[in-house]
């Protein structure tokens, strides 16, 4: 009998992870001297780079692939890439957790399988001739076969791992060779590539022809063992040769490349060795402090250059440790991804992207959830990060079938119950499966084999949301073996069994704290994903970081995530945009949950990357007053010498000139110390002030120049106290906000005209709408200051982190649907020559009963009015929140310039505003706009004293009389637009003229309820009663 296909393929075989391949090694390049060995530039190595244009096929599966004796009809791909993104076959795909295939491992479909043929020629160096060359693919998704001139290579899998293969006897070296690579989209380890990014497929990474010498070194392990004193250390080198015997020169260089240690050793042939010397107080690596020296090996044919960082890593007594210090990893979770290329990110972009973490005081990065580029190690090498290098390795689609086939009768079972028990039942598929354990291994191996000579990388993670079971008992023990000199840590291990380190994702600050209280816990605990950062957020930053520094036993945590993975993209009409799952027509998928990242697609910091700097910055302070602050040193290594410290002084429009204030030498890490301020009495200052203190950079770094500010902090040194005496500048603050307060004698005209109340004074006129009880329009001096009426409201646009919590109880009990629904208006001239008007209304949602009564009064000066709200909320199904309180009303388009004295000059709210600093800020509408790639609310300015709206000709300034102060929002879109909108270029249509100014005196907090905690007890806005207050001129 005849059958097609005749044998299993191995894309869909479980018993094949690769054919040919050489075994893993670490990553290096071998170079023909040792100048340019010491460059570390592949372009001077022994080497041809493969990568650039290639001929390209893309069939619907491999069985339809076609052969490759005519390929003049194939088009130009490039390599780098990803086919979806240029052009080619159906297009991106995002799902965070479902598979995009029938589940039946380890099967994938033959028939919607897109297959990829690759072809291009090459010549090869005469020098190459007599030597080994092997050829390397450092990333192909998510397998591939591949032929030189006509002959088969091998095959390979681990879509994120490199993979290396012996060519050099099917080389030619007259004249042009020929590479062929058919990569699948699908295989078998797809099943346990099941991260939350987008499917894409191809040659994403380098490829390169490596020449090494008949007898060679085919690998070497660097490890740096510290004293108990972490003074001296012994360099460690394992190496491995094949061939014959030969000697080596082995040389340890400093950082400026003077000769440290040298040392002539003899190899035996096919030999591995292990060679130790004492160094003498070498300088310690750490994300700090990363001096590298440079360990080079020589032989005949062959030089490699290893940097080297002398630090020890370990958990002891329940804290991790390294170099003997305890450290806090201020991180965050990095996707390699490009808003053009997807994962095949060209090396200034990323280098760009390491740059600006070090910029805004992060010192950790976990490769979620897979190796990264390898050039990204030798940057956080010579950067300073502490690297989480994470297999690539998850399988959470299979949480989702298990999810689908359980009953009603667990219907009971409710969060993180619910999660570990479908999380138990899911590690059937491949976790617990014996099956699958050399496939798990295999992605240990990998990982580490490459990466496990980079001191950046002070843990190996085993993989991401794929359960427990025995295979991850394999993997950890193979580690162990392999390098015990780092922790491992993987998740999912639920009781640590495994890992050094306990880790969890996205737990509230009260269930970390009561981790390290408790005295059965035996481990450090990290958050190795916290803050989910998606949308207008995270909220409630500061009370994690407190913890970290309160309790030794917490490590830190890993923000999630670096950046959005937009991909762009145009609509209909050719407008660009960023786009998300479903957007190119992928089903099924995770829409906009991809969207989540401190970085807008573009990689430009959103307003939640700036609070995050200011939550972790390194040096902080404690307390004080404009003579004197207490600051303490939240570095983990370094003094304070390499800063500086500058004051100034900021008011209510007005700004003092500070000067340098000197830091004492010599401040460690946690320790406190007080600065003198050279500052005037607080008395003397002309109203409310701030004390301003910024610490930056005194001299240029590898990611920033001198003068980078790595830290900021305000200590109000004079609050506002409205007083008769006093200074000028109290007086006529507290005049302004009197001359909204009528005089003894009334200067009002009153009328009534169809149904409209009109009220008169020298320069103004203000009507009331008497059927609706509403302000419906102000001139001043003839000029219209209402383009609708100041309606009260308790609603915005929902976040992405209302979206599953609090706004879900909003949408639930009709928050948007609210509406003012009048009872009486009554007007009065009082015997103190004051005139007031005063509605009553009912504000309250269709289908349902509650209600907030209101008292509106309305007290009016020639200048402006003072407008007073009392609200009763009341019914059964009360909302347990609103989203704010406050007015909302067009105005004209004229008013679109804006000046404030509070919180600036970004956005901010109750939970997210620690990095706005008080001052006098001006901006245009436009410019204090947030434009989230997924419309939602934003622009939000918080702890506001005034805020005003010019135009040309006139002005609208509102104060806000209360303590706190209050909020303001100026936007062209309206909440029901934010909400309607799913995209920016949707939003777009329903631009206003008008602008939408809100004026709050509350708003509920943003929290992380997109994925973790919601918005905090003490940051909500509960629906009681409440008194609002607001003083317009």
């Amino acid at each position: 009998m005849n059958t097609f296909p005749s044998n299993l393929p191995y894309w869909s075989n479980l018993e094949v992870l690769h054919e040919n391949t050489l075994p893993p090694r670490a990553y290096f390049f071998p170079f023909s001297s040792e100048a340019d060995a010491l460059s570390y530039d592949p372009s001077r190595s022994s080497s041809v780079c493969l990568s650039g244009t290639w001929k390209f096929h893309l069939a619907n599966s491999p069985l339809g692939a076609p052969e490759f004796s005519d390929t003049s009809n194939w088009t130009d791909i490039q390599v780098p890439g990803m086919w979806q993104l240029q052009g080619f076959g159906k297009g991106p795909h995002y799902t965070n957790t479902p598979y995009p295939f029938p589940v039946d491992p380890p099967n994938v479909p033959f028939d919607a399988n897109e297959t990829g043929s690759y072809v291009r020629t090459f010549t090869i160096p005469s020098s190459f001739k007599e030597t080994q060359v092997r050829l390397r693919f450092e990333g192909v998704d998510s397998s591939f076969h591949v032929w030189i001139n006509g002959t088969k290579v091998g095959y390979s899998q681990g879509s994120r791992n490199a993979s290396e293969f012996d060519v050099s006897t099917l080389l030619q070296y007259d004249k042009e060779n020929t590479i062929v690579v058919r990569v699948y989209q699908f295989c078998d380890g797809s099943y346990i590539e099941d991260q939350d990014q987008w499917w894409l497929s191809g040659i994403f990474r380098d490829v390169f022809l490596l020449s090494f010498p008949r007898n060679r070194i085919e690998d070497l392990h660097v490890q740096t063992l510290l004293d108990e004193h972490y003074h001296d250390a012994t360099l460690s080198v394992k190496i491995d040769t094949a061939g014959e015997s030969l000697p080596a020169t082995v040389k340890l260089f400093d950082e400026s490349n003077s000769l440290i240690l040298e040392s002539i050793e003899t190899f035996s042939s096919d030999s591995s060795k292990h060679l130790t010397f004492s160094i003498s107080n070498p300088h310690k690596w750490t994300a700090e402090t990363p001096y590298l020296y440079h360990l080079v090996l020589s032989i005949p044919g062959q030089i490699i250059a290893v940097r080297v960082g002398f630090r020890s890593v370990a958990v002891r007594d329940g804290v991790f440790l390294v170099n003997g210090q305890a450290v806090k990893l201020r991180g965050v979770n990095r996707h390699e991804h490009h808003p053009k290329y997807g994962r095949a990110v060209p090396y200034e972009f990323m280098k760009a992207d390491l740059h600006l973490m070090k910029k805004h005081n992060i010192n950790a990065i976990r490769t979620c959830h897979q190796p990264s580029d390898p050039r990204m190690y030798d940057l956080a090498d010579r950067l300073g990060f502490w690297i989480i290098d994470e297999a690539d390795l998850e399988c959470h689609g299979f949480a989702d079938v298990e999810e689908a086939i359980m009953g009603s009768e667990l219907d009971h079972l409710r969060g993180k119950e619910r999660q570990n028990y479908v999380y138990d039942l899911a590690a059937r598929w491949t976790t617990d499966n014996p099956e699958w354990e050399k496939a798990y291994v295999d992605r240990a191996s990998r990982l580490v084999s490459r990466d496990k000579n980079h001191p950046c990388v002070v843990m190996w993670s085993m993989g991401n949301e794929a359960f427990f079971g025995r295979n991850f008992e394999a993997m950890s023990a193979w580690i162990k073996e392999h390098d015990p000199t780092r922790p491992v840590h993987y998740e999912a291990d639920r009781e640590a069994k495994t890992t050094d380190v306990m880790s969890q994702m996205y737990s509230s600050v009260d269930t970390i704290m009561k981790y390290a209280e408790d005295p059965a816990s035996e481990k450090p605990l990290v958050l190795c994903e916290y803050i989910h950062s998606m949308g207008n957020g995270p909220g409630a930053i500061k009370e994690y970081i407190e913890a970290f520094y309160k309790y030794p036993r917490l490590m830190g945590g890993y923000l999630w995530e670096w950046a959005n993975h937009g991909l762009l993209t145009k609509n209909e009409e050719g407008k660009e945009y960023y786009g998300y799952g479903g957007d190119f027509g992928d089903e099924p998928n995770d829409g906009n949950f991809v969207m989540d990242g401190a970085l807008f697609s573009d990689h430009s910091p959103t307003p939640g990357l700036l609070e995050y700097k200011k939550a972790i910055e390194p040096v902080q302070v404690l307390d004080g007053n404009e003579k004197k602050i207490e600051i303490i040193n939240r570095y983990d290594f370094l003094s304070l010498d390499h800063l500086k410290c500058e004051w100034h002084i900021v008011g209510d429009d007005f700004t003092m000139v500070g000067g340098e204030i000197p830091i004492p030498t010599n401040i460690q890490p946690g320790q406190s110390v007080s600065l003198v301020i050279p500052a005037p009495a607080s008395h003397s200052l002309p109203g409310e002030a701030y004390l301003s203190v910024v610490f930056t950079l005194r001299d240029a770094t590898l990611w920033a120049s001198a003068g980078h500010e790595v830290a900021k902090s305000q200590i109000l040194i004079k609050p506002i106290v409205p007083s008769l005496s006093g200074t000028s500048y109290i007086r006529s603050s507290y005049n302004k906000l009197m001359s909204l307060v009528p005089q003894s004698r009334s200067s009002f005209t009153v009328n009534e005209d169809n149904k409209a109340l009109i009220i008169r004074s020298k320069h103004s006129q203000w009507t009331f709408d008497m059927t609706r009880g509403l302000l419906v329009s102000w001139k001043k001096n003839e000029k219209e200051h209402l383009s609708s009426p100041p309606v009260m409201d308790f609603y915005r646009a929902l976040t992405d982190n209302d979206r599953p919590q609090d706004g879900a109880n909003w949408i639930d009990k009709r928050l948007h649907q609210a509406n003012s629904h009048f009872r009486s208006i009554s007007w009065e001239a009082a015997s103190d020559g004051s005139f007031k008007v005063t509605v009553t209304a009912r504000i309250a949602p269709p289908v349902l009963e509650w209600s907030v009564d209101t008292l509106t009064t309305y007290t009016f000066s020639d200048g402006g009015l003072k407008i007073r709200v009392d609200g009763k909320p009341q019914g059964a199904n009360l909302p347990k929140t609103f989203a704010r309180i406050g007015l909302t009303f067009l105005l004209p388009e004229v008013f679109k310039q804006v000046k404030w004295f509070g919180r600036g000059p970004g956005e901010s709210y109750k939970d997210k505003k620690f990095s706005q600093m008080f001052g006098t800020w001006s901006a245009s509408v436009d410019e204090l706009f947030t434009n989230y790639e997924y419309p939602q609310e934003g622009s939000n300015r918080t702890d506001v004293r005034w805020v005003t709206f010019s135009s040309v000709d006139t002005s609208l300034r509102a104060f806000f009389p209360s303590q706190e102060g209050g909020n303001f929002c100026a936007t062209h879109y309206t909440t029901k637009a934010l909400d309607a909108a799913k995209h920016p270029f949707e939003l777009e249509k329903f631009r206003l003229k008008d602008i939408v100014v809100r004026l709050d005196s509350d708003h509920h907090g943003l929290g992380t309820g997109s994925c973790g905690p919601k918005t905090l007890e003490k940051y909500a806005l509960k629906a009681e009663n409440f008194k609002y207050e607001v003083w317009l001129e």
